[in-house]
């Protein structure tokens, strides 16, 4: 069984990941960098004292595809690029706000999603309420720095690159990071919650 057929999301603590010299040759220049792009996932980065890397672009004002322009603009794979999106799971006794993290290349699966977080259905936050919550603007919500700390789940598929894309804090702007540190400091449970 592979493990996108698992239907239990997982804990993990650590993935196995290569040595610093086997990284990226972005994330081999930067190490600790200091959050001075003033965002405060950058910030949290900086200090949980990971290796990142921050990649810009041009967002393009009237774009609302957010994760495919990343993708387009920067030249990168989708299914290394993984959208941060708030859903409202509905689950005994209240509802709650979950994040889903999935691939440009695929959707979030809502029901999935639910199944994940131990509730019975979910469905897309409205999107005033996810920046209240996160502190970022819709295009720009990061898995890091959160205002208010949210469970989430990020899809199986995100153990399979030795680094992954998620937004910076603000559109237009992209960090990479390993996987095994994106799933401790967001303290994500892996699920197969992406139809792709």
């Amino acid at each position: 069984m592979s493990v996108r057929d698992q239907k239990t999301p997982r804990r993990v603590t650590a993935l196995p990941v290569a040595k610093t010299s086997a990284l990226a040759p972005s994330l081999k220049a930067m190490s600790r960098p200091d959050g001075s792009a003033g965002t405060a996932a950058l910030a949290a980065l900086a200090k949980a004292g990971v290796v990142f890397a921050v990649h810009s672009y041009e967002h393009n004002s009237g774009e609302t595809h957010f994760g495919s322009e990343g993708v387009a603009r920067l030249g990168l794979d989708p299914c290394r690029v993984f959208k941060t999106l708030i859903a409202k799971v509905a689950a005994s006794p209240a509802s709650r706000l979950v994040v889903g993290l999935v691939p440009v290349a695929g959707q979030l699966d809502l029901k999935a999603l639910a199944s994940a977080a131990g509730g019975k259905k979910a469905a897309m936050a409205e999107p005033a309420l996810a920046e209240r919550t996160t502190g970022y603007v819709v295009g720009g919500i990061s898995p890091f720095g959160q205002k208010t700390v949210l469970e989430t789940i990020a899809d199986v598929s995100v153990a399979d690159f030795e680094t992954v894309f998620v937004s910076a804090g603000r559109r237009g702007l992209q960090v990479e990071v390993r996987p095994a540190d994106l799933i401790s400091l967001t303290g994500a449970a892996l699920a197969p919650i992406a139809r792709l």
